[in-house]
């Protein structure tokens, strides 16, 4: 366990340890390729220098694995960093990005489109404004059903849309042609990297920074919040802008990695409690925790996924097998990070 002074030194050398994982990621795979010609693969094309590496090699990576890995680190980062501010921001170590809806309804506007027959770009932008639009259906509901505890009352909203949701993406998947849609529908909600491009990343980039900056210019009010809302209004924070703030930048960051790689269970519920163990609450320091963690691990699964297996394993299956485990571990382990 890290002593709070201490905590310096995990943040010198977590990015050095996520360097060389990304480096790892980028190598592995069914076609191998040495560090060695990565760097000088990257090296060359960002110097516009000519370089010994092979063409094929050069394409795969690319064209094909730093993609996928600026995907799996910008995904990853983006899941852990949501579930962190809404496990502070619920008071609720359970709580994880989909607890308001988006991811389910992420899914249902995949699937639609993957039923019209739409394309991967159709897709993804219904993905996302189905996953923006559910949390505004909870929001709603939150607004006209007052409870005494807002926070409460939108958790019980947002069960209520994901089952509403999770209705109509069953619906759909019946409907659904078994021999050509259903594969398709069930492989995306299963979640994958496997067809990430970089116009991918271009169009998911701006959107996670979007989401990350209210995370980051209200990191302190978070822990004001983390007290609850009478607590925090004592001390002059006005709860229910920050709340929308906060879960505006979490919902957006989730709708866009879902829209990108479907559903990736189990990220924003166990690595937000891995870096609270490390670092403390303190959002302040928990946020940059998550956000490498969240990308290092998910370039982990993501390797193992494409590599432990003739066939390419779906990132969902892997997070659960890992990270349901994991957490009944820290249940059995006490709340000491909550402390």
């Amino acid at each position: 366990m890290w002593r709070r002074h201490e905590n310096w030194q995990l943040f010198v050398l977590a990015p050095v340890c996520l360097l060389v994982v990304m480096l790892a990621a980028m190598a592995i795979g069914k076609y191998w390729v040495a560090p060695a010609d990565i760097l000088r693969a990257l090296a060359a094309g960002v110097t516009g220098e000519p370089t010994s590496v092979d063409p094929i090699r050069q394409t795969v990576i690319w064209n094909v694995r730093l993609p996928r890995v600026l995907a799996g680190l910008l995904i990853g980062a983006a899941l852990a960093s949501a579930g962190a501010t809404y496990q502070g921001l619920f008071r609720n170590p359970l709580v994880s990005p989909d607890i308001l809806g988006v991811s389910a309804g992420a899914s249902l506007g995949a699937v639609l489109a993957i039923f019209l027959a739409a394309p991967v770009a159709v897709i993804q932008i219904m993905s996302f404004c189905g996953g923006l639009l559910a949390v505004g259906a909870v929001y709603a509901v939150g607004a006209v059903v007052r409870g005494r505890d807002p926070a409460l009352t939108l958790v019980l909203a947002g069960v209520a849309v994901g089952a509403i949701v999770g209705a109509g993406i069953s619906l759909i998947k019946i409907l659904a042609d078994p021999y050509d849609q259903l594969p398709a529908i069930t492989y995306w909600l299963l979640g994958s990297l496997t067809a990430v491009t970089r116009a991918d990343i271009g169009a998911f980039l701006p959107a996670m920074l979007l989401g990350l900056l209210p995370l980051v210019l209200l990191r302190w009010r978070m822990n004001v919040m983390t007290l609850g809302d009478e607590e925090a209004k004592t001390l002059g924070i006005d709860t229910r802008l920050t709340r929308l703030a906060l879960i505006c930048g979490a919902t957006l960051m989730t709708a866009a990695s879902v829209s990108i790689a479907g559903i990736v269970g189990w990220v924003g519920l166990v690595i937000p409690h891995i870096a609270r163990l490390l670092v403390g609450p303190d959002f302040r320091r928990l946020l940059p925790a998550s956000i490498m963690l969240g990308g290092g691990y998910m370039l982990v699964v993501d390797g193992l996924a494409r590599s432990i297996a003739p066939t390419e394993i779906p990132l969902g299956i892997l997070t659960a097998v890992v990270g349901a485990p994991f957490f009944l571990w820290l249940l059995a382990s006490g709340k000491r990070g909550w402390a």
